[in-house]
């Protein structure tokens, strides 16, 4: 065991999760002792192991090394610091209401044990103002600190399966509730950050993290429009997006069977929720990217039916993929993974092989090989872009619903 296992945290991080624990061990890897906190015991003593509990390339071997130097260390509670980082779940309540309730758990975690001079920074995504409303909370019970910590905003930007290189090199955009909680979180995220660190205040930190997934939901929306009139146009959507963006100034995004994963899916409800009446365009998207998962769950149905009134039998149908997006193994908030629940509460006794390769097993569903599911499926179902699925050589016996651009 190393010396240094029993020197006193510089940083606290709450929440080991999808960010959080890349996070960590990015502080960690620039000897910077870490403490990292999660509620779940199970992560901890992973944690705590030199091992991961997720999967994200190169985020095995940072954490391993921390842990074996002594500068990660995980807790099921925090410990007295310099740094406190909030990077715990922001998930949306009943009726899309954005729930700040892990953040606010936090919060009051660490109260006691704030002093004169630390710094607190909310990393996860949050409604306009919820770090104002942090920092009245803790002056609330913590009146003896008011003016002297500094408290600040900075959302992360990174893309599953490239996080390890992208916290280092993506720019940040740092705002705190002062200038002078604005440069000390500048100062803090230079340690370790290579991309630039840009200024602002912490509401337009706040703002800035929701438009940017906002937009990103917006314009795949239209791609996901443009596929809903294709299918009734009997025109090739994939051609289409193809010829339509050699125009210079047209940049179409490609459609798929919906929108996944914890930013992307949810960040734009925190903007309608509280700015209804003006945000009818953001609205309007979400709407057809949720939509879009419901009709491809009818559009195998409706396929499943003609298969067996042509062939007189039921069909055999492949569902391959339940992540959010291609290549990882989060299937938070995923669209394939709706979708499949869907079909299977629809079936009728029809045989199904359900495939995802990023993942051993699952609670629910029964997994299958996907080089197996393809050979015995009289129906493949596309729903992810895998980059296993790409070596599947096409077979004109199979029906093929291809939702996310697999054969175009």
């Amino acid at each position: 065991m190393s010396l240094v296992m029993n020197n006193k945290p510089k940083v606290v991080m709450l929440g080991l999760g999808y960010i959080g624990l890349p996070t960590a061990a990015l502080v960690a890897q620039n000897k910077i002792h870490v403490h990292g906190v999660d509620i779940n015991p199970n992560v901890v003593e992973t944690i705590n192991a030199g091992k991961i509990h997720i999967v994200e390339p190169e985020l095995d071997e940072a954490v391993e090394a921390a842990v074996r130097e002594g500068y990660l260390k995980a807790d099921t509670t925090p410990l007295e610091a310099d740094t406190y980082l909030i990077v715990v779940p922001t998930p949306f309540k009943d009726k899309n209401e954005p729930d700040i309730s892990f953040v606010q758990s936090a919060t009051e975690a660490i109260i006691p044990l704030l002093k004169e001079g630390d710094l607190y920074i909310i990393e996860s995504t949050s409604p306009i103002g919820t770090t104002e409303r942090m920092m009245g909370l803790i002056f609330e019970k913590r009146p003896d600190l008011k003016n002297k910590i500094y408290i600040a905003y900075c959302p992360e930007r990174v893309l599953p399966g490239n996080i390890m290189y992208e916290l280092v090199n993506n720019d940040r955009v740092i705002g705190g509730t002062d200038v002078t909680s604005t440069n000390k979180a500048v100062e803090f995220y230079t340690q370790f950050i290579k991309g630039k660190l840009h200024r602002t205040n912490a509401r337009t930190a706040e703002m800035c993290k929701l438009v940017e997934n906002s937009s990103r939901d917006v314009q795949i929306a239209f791609a996901n429009e443009l596929s809903l009139i294709c299918d009734k146009a009997d025109i090739n959507v994939w051609e289409l997006i193809e010829l339509a963006n050699k125009h210079p100034r047209v940049n179409i995004l490609q459609p798929g069977c919906g929108v996944g994963g914890h930013c992307i899916a949810v960040d734009p409800y925190f903007i309608v929720a509280d700015y209804p009446l003006e945000s009818k365009i953001i609205g309007a998207a979400r709407e057809i990217n949720n939509y879009k998962s419901f009709w491809c769950a009818e559009k195998i149905k409706s396929t499943k039916m003609e298969f067996q009134l042509k062939h007189g039998r039921k069909p055999s149908i492949a569902l391959m993929g339940l992540a959010f997006k291609p290549n990882i193994d989060d299937l938070r908030e995923s669209p394939a993974k709706y979708i499949v629940q869907k079909v299977l509460q629809n079936s009728n006794d029809e045989e199904y092989f359900i495939v995802e390769p990023n993942i051993e097993d699952h609670k629910v569903f029964k997994l299958t090989d996907y080089k197996q599911a393809a050979q015995k499926a009289d129906i493949l179902v596309y729903l992810v872009a895998h980059n296993e699925f790409m070596t599947i050589k096409k077979n004109d016996k199979k029906v093929v619903l291809d939702f996310c651009g697999i054969i175009k």
